[in-house]
């Protein structure tokens, strides 16, 4: 039994303890994060949209950041739209449903993430290493059916946590969660019961999705750094490093810092310094990604650039074209 209070099982809601002891910079902050996630929205609806819209981008490489896109916009809207409503409100409460609901889809759109990203370091293997045999090996039903696996396999493995958590005692109504989001560490440290099974449980499918995913994502990287490294042209040893860096760079803060949260036995002792770290999984990696896997490409800007031309071209057409209409009405 945790200390704090009897055994409630008909839960309702919680409170979001939010950042610790910025009070004072509430409509800071409100502005700050409203900014992020909009940028954050506009990159990866755009990287959505010209991959869809251009088909010189409809190849492997594309169509998944698009996947990765369509993943940043909802796992930054499954938290960031409570917590910039909280900023603003007096009453910091989020409903069991809406809470367990959060819970689960940022579990599962993160474990999406990372398969994903693991998926994305061996496509970028086989071009590389293979580009001979890459048309074959990634066909497009190959990278549909890749794309599929990464979804399912975030989907599945959170369910059955989730619905253990759903289930759990809490020891009060209205239980302060510590935390901006109804994160697995802080909602365990509120049960009235020994969550250790529970979180044995969370850190072996925490250890097997993050960590199995991040050794293929190196073995990849590797072999495509030895690759690299055989190139003759300094140019061309040069425009692959580039590409290679900036990617490892956005994994390499990701990885890490979901390794630092969820890859360890105990989750519910470290809800003080959980919040700081996520902050890095919410906010910078999926304002990063756009810019740092496609609008920093040449294809992709000179897609964006054409899509820009024709959106203006078809205005101006439609524009003269009423105006030529009012004219003739007017007669």
């Amino acid at each position: 039994m945790a200390p704090g209070g009897n055994q409630t099982s008909g839960m309702t809601e919680f409170v979001l303890a939010g950042f610790p002891n910025l009070n004072s910079t509430r409509v800071e902050l409100f502005s700050v994060f409203l900014l992020v996630y909009l940028l954050t929205l506009t990159g990866n609806v755009l990287i959505v949209g010209v991959v869809g819209a251009d088909t010189r981008l409809q190849t492997p490489m594309y169509f998944f950041l698009g996947n990765l896109s369509c993943l940043e916009i909802l796992i930054t809207s499954v938290i960031i739209p409570k917590m910039l409503s909280n900023f603003l409100s007096r009453q910091h409460t989020i409903s069991f449903a809406a809470c367990i609901t959060q819970f689960y889809f940022y579990f599962f759109l993160g474990a999406s993430e990372f398969l994903l990203l693991a998926v994305m370091s061996v496509d970028r293997y086989l071009a590389i290493c293979h580009p001979l045999r890459y048309p074959v090996l990634m066909s497009g039903s190959v990278c549909f059916r890749m794309a599929l696996a990464c979804w399912i396999g975030g989907l599945l493995p959170v369910l059955g946590p989730t619905v253990a958590v759903a289930l759990l005692p809490f020891c009060k109504q209205g239980a302060v969660v510590q935390h901006f989001f109804c994160d697995s560490g802080p909602l365990l440290h509120l049960a009235c019961t020994n969550t250790k099974k529970l979180e044995e449980t969370d850190f072996v499918l925490a250890s097997l999705v993050i960590v199995s995913s991040l050794m293929i994502t190196v073995a990849s990287y590797s072999h495509i750094i030895l690759a690299v490294l055989r190139i003759p042209s300094a140019s061309g040893r040069q425009k692959a490093f580039s590409t290679c860096t900036s990617h490892l760079m956005v994994v390499t803060l990701f990885y890490g810092s979901a390794i630092f949260l969820y890859v360890r036995p105990s989750q519910s002792g470290s809800v003080d310094t959980n919040w700081a770290v996520t902050v890095i999984t919410t906010f910078v990696t999926p304002l990063l990604n756009p810019f740092i896997y496609a609008l920093r490409n040449e294809r992709v800007k000179e897609a964006l650039k054409d899509i820009f031309r024709k959106v203006v071209a078809d205005f101006l057409r439609n524009l003269l074209l009423t105006e030529n209409l009012n004219q003739k009405a007017v007669r």
